[in-house]
Protein backbone atom coordinates (compact mmCIF):
# COMPACT_ATOMS: atom_id res chain seq x y z
CA UNK A 1 0.00 0.00 0.00
CA UNK A 2 2.78 2.03 0.77
CA UNK A 3 6.49 2.66 0.15
CA UNK A 4 9.03 5.00 2.54
CA UNK A 5 11.69 5.93 0.82
CA UNK A 6 14.98 8.52 1.68
CA UNK A 7 13.29 12.36 0.44
CA UNK A 8 14.85 14.00 -2.64
CA UNK A 9 15.42 17.33 -3.60
CA UNK A 10 12.49 17.19 -6.04
CA UNK A 11 10.43 15.83 -3.33
CA UNK A 12 10.74 19.09 -1.13
CA UNK A 13 7.76 21.41 -3.27
CA UNK A 14 5.27 18.60 -2.19
CA UNK A 15 7.26 18.30 1.56
CA UNK A 16 6.35 21.96 2.14
CA UNK A 17 2.77 21.66 1.80
CA UNK A 18 2.44 18.86 4.30
CA UNK A 19 4.03 21.09 6.48
CA UNK A 20 1.82 23.41 6.27
CA UNK A 21 -0.98 21.47 6.17
CA UNK A 22 0.83 20.21 9.74
CA UNK A 23 1.09 23.94 10.86
CA UNK A 24 -2.85 24.59 9.83
CA UNK A 25 -3.87 21.12 11.70
CA UNK A 26 -1.60 22.66 14.85
CA UNK A 27 -3.78 25.67 14.39
CA UNK A 28 -0.42 27.92 13.78
CA UNK A 29 -0.45 28.27 9.80
CA UNK A 30 1.16 31.67 10.25
CA UNK A 31 4.34 30.54 12.28
CA UNK A 32 5.60 28.49 8.75
CA UNK A 33 8.19 30.71 7.64
CA UNK A 34 10.76 28.33 5.97
CA UNK A 35 11.04 28.41 2.18
CA UNK A 36 11.83 25.82 -0.62
CA UNK A 37 15.54 27.56 -0.63
CA UNK A 38 15.89 27.23 2.81
CA UNK A 39 14.89 23.43 2.81
CA UNK A 40 17.10 23.10 -0.55
CA UNK A 41 20.26 24.47 1.41
CA UNK A 42 19.52 23.18 4.64
CA UNK A 43 18.60 19.70 3.30
CA UNK A 44 20.72 19.26 0.50
CA UNK A 45 23.67 21.72 0.53
CA UNK A 46 27.23 20.86 1.13
CA UNK A 47 25.94 20.96 4.97
CA UNK A 48 22.73 19.04 5.32
CA UNK A 49 21.39 19.17 8.89
CA UNK A 50 18.32 17.69 8.40
CA UNK A 51 17.24 14.25 7.42
CA UNK A 52 13.68 13.17 5.21
CA UNK A 53 11.71 10.23 4.77
CA UNK A 54 9.07 10.31 2.51
CA UNK A 55 5.87 7.75 2.17
CA UNK A 56 4.37 7.40 -1.24
CA UNK A 57 1.03 5.58 -1.96
CA UNK A 58 2.29 2.14 -4.24
CA UNK A 59 -0.26 2.58 -6.65
CA UNK A 60 0.16 6.61 -7.52
CA UNK A 61 3.57 7.29 -6.01
CA UNK A 62 2.14 10.70 -4.58
CA UNK A 63 3.71 11.52 -1.01
CA UNK A 64 1.57 11.43 1.33
CA UNK A 65 3.28 11.43 4.53
CA UNK A 66 6.81 12.81 5.56
CA UNK A 67 9.23 11.76 8.89
CA UNK A 68 11.78 14.83 9.41
CA UNK A 69 14.68 14.41 11.84
CA UNK A 70 18.72 15.60 12.98
CA UNK A 71 20.42 14.34 15.78
CA UNK A 72 21.26 16.34 18.53
CA UNK A 73 23.83 15.76 21.34
CA UNK A 74 22.35 15.37 25.03
CA UNK A 75 25.60 15.70 27.86
CA UNK A 76 23.71 12.77 29.71
CA UNK A 77 22.92 10.20 26.83
CA UNK A 78 25.39 11.21 23.58
CA UNK A 79 24.14 11.03 20.16
CA UNK A 80 19.88 11.26 20.23
CA UNK A 81 18.00 10.89 17.07
CA UNK A 82 15.87 13.60 17.18
CA UNK A 83 12.85 13.45 15.49
CA UNK A 84 11.48 17.20 14.57
CA UNK A 85 8.34 15.82 12.61
CA UNK A 86 6.06 13.23 11.00
CA UNK A 87 3.09 14.06 9.10
CA UNK A 88 0.57 12.20 7.27
CA UNK A 89 -2.27 13.99 5.00
CA UNK A 90 -5.07 14.16 6.58
CA UNK A 91 -7.02 11.67 3.73
CA UNK A 92 -4.30 8.87 5.19
CA UNK A 93 -4.43 8.72 8.95
CA UNK A 94 -4.91 5.79 10.18
CA UNK A 95 -3.93 3.46 7.63
CA UNK A 96 -0.18 2.51 8.50
CA UNK A 97 1.76 5.52 6.77
CA UNK A 98 2.63 6.87 10.22
CA UNK A 99 3.78 3.55 11.61
CA UNK A 100 5.85 2.98 8.32
CA UNK A 101 7.91 6.29 8.94
CA UNK A 102 8.13 6.25 12.73
CA UNK A 103 9.67 2.60 12.42
CA UNK A 104 12.19 4.06 9.42
CA UNK A 105 12.88 6.74 11.96
CA UNK A 106 13.58 4.63 14.64
CA UNK A 107 15.78 1.96 12.63
CA UNK A 108 18.00 4.75 11.16
CA UNK A 109 18.85 5.83 14.77
CA UNK A 110 20.35 2.29 15.57
CA UNK A 111 22.05 2.53 12.28
CA UNK A 112 23.54 5.87 12.92
CA UNK A 113 24.82 4.43 16.57
CA UNK A 114 22.06 6.87 18.64
CA UNK A 115 21.64 6.10 22.07
CA UNK A 116 17.84 6.92 21.98
CA UNK A 117 15.14 9.19 19.62
CA UNK A 118 13.10 12.00 21.14
CA UNK A 119 10.44 14.11 19.91
CA UNK A 120 7.62 16.47 21.19
CA UNK A 121 3.89 16.52 20.62
CA UNK A 122 1.33 18.99 21.57
CA UNK A 123 -0.59 17.75 24.63
CA UNK A 124 -4.10 18.31 22.85
CA UNK A 125 -3.03 16.14 20.46
CA UNK A 126 -4.28 12.96 21.28
CA UNK A 127 -4.49 11.06 18.40
CA UNK A 128 -0.06 11.60 18.24
CA UNK A 129 -0.12 10.67 22.23
CA UNK A 130 -2.23 7.54 21.39
CA UNK A 131 -0.14 6.29 18.49
CA UNK A 132 3.09 6.51 21.02
CA UNK A 133 1.97 5.08 23.97
CA UNK A 134 1.74 2.11 21.22
CA UNK A 135 5.26 2.02 21.38
CA UNK A 136 5.59 2.38 25.15
CA UNK A 137 7.37 6.27 24.84
CA UNK A 138 7.80 7.94 27.79
CA UNK A 139 5.92 11.26 27.60
CA UNK A 140 7.60 13.35 29.51
CA UNK A 141 5.97 16.13 31.96
CA UNK A 142 7.69 19.01 33.68
CA UNK A 143 9.73 20.26 30.90
CA UNK A 144 8.93 23.49 29.39
CA UNK A 145 10.10 24.75 25.48
CA UNK A 146 12.24 27.53 25.16
CA UNK A 147 12.90 29.71 21.75
CA UNK A 148 14.50 32.46 20.63
CA UNK A 149 13.74 33.86 17.12
CA UNK A 150 16.35 35.31 14.84
CA UNK A 151 15.56 38.62 14.77
CA UNK A 152 14.76 38.57 18.84
CA UNK A 153 18.46 36.92 18.88
CA UNK A 154 19.91 40.03 16.87
CA UNK A 155 18.31 42.72 18.82
CA UNK A 156 19.84 40.89 22.47
CA UNK A 157 23.47 40.71 20.95
CA UNK A 158 23.62 44.82 20.17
Amino acid sequence: MYTVREGKIEDLPRVLELIKELALYEKAPEQVTNTLELMEKDGFGPNPVYGLYVCEKDETGEIIGIAIYYYRYSTWKGKRMYLEDIVVTESERGNGAGKLLFERVMAKSLEEGCTGMMWQVLDWNEPAINFYKKYGADLEAGWLNAHLQDYEIKALLK
